[in-house]
C-alpha cells in the first residue's frame, strides 16, 4: 500500500509539474566555446559583380586601409568540446580606431579594427539545426569587463537567436586563432579545398529560459522507471538504475509542435538539442528526452544512474549546451 501510494504521490506531482507552462528561475549565464575551423575573410578588393567568387585558386587581396568590407565564412566544428557542425558568417567593416591614429586611420578613444555581425548557425554532430546566435559589435582591442576569462579580444553584444537559442542574450569575443585573408574574386565553393585557420570564440549566453529540473512539493521530480513511484531517501535509487525526470526548458522538438502547443502522445516529440545529464559531475548515460504529452514546455528524460553512485547524487542537465538546475537525489 505504501509503495502504492508513493507511486500515485509521484505521477500526480509529475504530471502537475510538466503541464504548467514554465517555472520561475535565474537565468545564469554559461560559456559556450565554439571552434571555427577554415575560417576566410573575402575583402571587397573589386566593384565588378561579374569578377566575383570566379577565381577557383587562392587570392593575393588588395586590400583598402579603411571603411573596406568584407564577409566571412567558417566551419563550427565543435561547441564546448562536443562535435557540431554549422556555419559561422561574418560581415564587417573595416574601422581601424585608434587613440594615436595615423593616416588613413580613424581617431578615437579606443582600439578597434572594425564594425561586425556576427552569426553562429549551429548543428549537432549528426547534422540536426539546433539554433542560431547573433551578435554585433567592435572587433579587436580588448575584451570588455565581465568577459569569460578566456576571452582575449572583441566586444560584441549577442543580440538574439533562433531555436534553442530563442530569445538569448549576452556578449562574445575572439579568444585564439585567425582567418584567412583572399580576394571576393576567390570562389568559396572551394574554401574548404583553398583551406583557412582555426579560432575559437568565447559566448557568454544568458538564455530567455534555463533546463530546469521540476521540484513540486520539495521533491524533485524524478522516478523510477519501473514503477512511476518518486526517488526519496525512504526510496532512493540505486547505481546503474534506470529513472525518469520531468523538466522544462529543453527547446524545439521534432516533429515540432507551434509556439505554447501541448506535446502530442503520438507522433512522440523527441528533444533536437544535444541534452546531457550529469549525476556528481560523471556523464549519465541519457536514454530519451521527449515533450512529455498534453505538456507545455515540458519533458521527460530518461536517465542511467552512473556506476559507483551513493549516497545524495547532485544530478544536473544541459541542453544546447546552456547548463540548468541541479537537484539532490538518494542513491543506495
Amino acid at each position: 500500500m505504501r509503495s502504492h501510494c508513493k507511486a500515485i504521490l509521484a505521477v500526480a506531482l509529475c504530471a502537475a509539474a510538466c503541464l504548467q507552462t514554465g517555472l520561475a528561475q535565474v537565468r545564469s549565464p554559461s560559456i559556450l566555446t565554439i571552434e571555427v575551423e577554415n575560417l576566410v575573410q573575402y575583402q571587397g578588393d573589386t566593384s565588378d559583380p561579374s569578377k566575383f567568387a570566379t577565381v577557383p585558386t587562392v587570392v593575393t587581396p588588395s586590400t583598402p586601409r579603411n571603411f573596406g568590407s568584407n564577409v566571412s565564412i567558417g566551419d563550427i566544428v565543435s561547441v564546448n568540446g562536443q562535435p557540431a557542425k554549422g556555419t559561422m558568417t561574418r560581415n564587417s567593416r573595416a574601422l581601424n580606431l585608434n587613440p594615436a591614429a595615423g593616416p588613413g586611420q580613424a581617431v578615437g578613444d579606443t582600439v578597434r579594427n572594425g564594425v561586425i555581425a556576427d552569426t553562429f548557425e549551429i548543428l549537432t554532430s549528426n547534422g540536426v539545426p539546433v539554433g542560431t546566435i547573433i551578435a554585433y559589435g567592435p572587433s579587436g582591442g580588448a575584451a570588455p569587463p565581465g568577459s569569460p576569462l578566456a576571452q582575449t579580444m572583441g566586444n560584441f553584444a549577442i543580440v538574439g537567436g533562433t531555436g534553442a537559442f530563442l530569445g538569448v542574450r549576452g556578449q562574445h569575443g575572439g579568444i585564439v586563432g585567425s582567418q584567412r585573408n583572399t580576394s571576393v574574386t576567390e570562389d568559396p565553393a572551394n574554401r574548404r579545398r583553398n583551406a583557412g585557420p582555426r579560432e575559437s570564440f568565447a559566448l557568454l549566453v544568458i538564455p530567455m529560459e534555463l533546463p530546469q529540473i521540476v521540484v513540486r512539493a520539495g521533491y524533485p521530480a524524478v522516478t523510477h522507471l519501473s514503477d512511476s513511484s518518486l526517488v526519496t531517501a525512504y526510496n532512493p535509487a540505486v547505481p546503474g538504475e534506470i529513472l525518469s525526470m520531468f523538466v522544462t526548458g529543453l527547446g524545439p522538438t521534432n516533429p515540432g509542435v507551434n509556439p505554447g502547443q501541448p506535446f502530442p502522445a503520438s507522433p512522440v516529440a523527441t528533444a533536437n538539442s544535444p541534452v546531457d545529464v550529469t549525476v556528481n559531475g560523471a556523464s549519465a548515460e541519457v536514454l530519451a528526452a521527449i515533450g512529455f504529452p498534453g505538456a507545455v514546455d515540458g519533458y521527460q528524460v530518461t536517465f542511467r544512474i552512473p556506476p559507483n553512485t551513493k549516497g545524495t547524487a547532485i544530478v544536473q542537465i544541459t541542453a544546447a549546451w546552456i547548463v540548468g538546475s541541479a537537484v539532490g537525489i538518494s542513491v543506495r
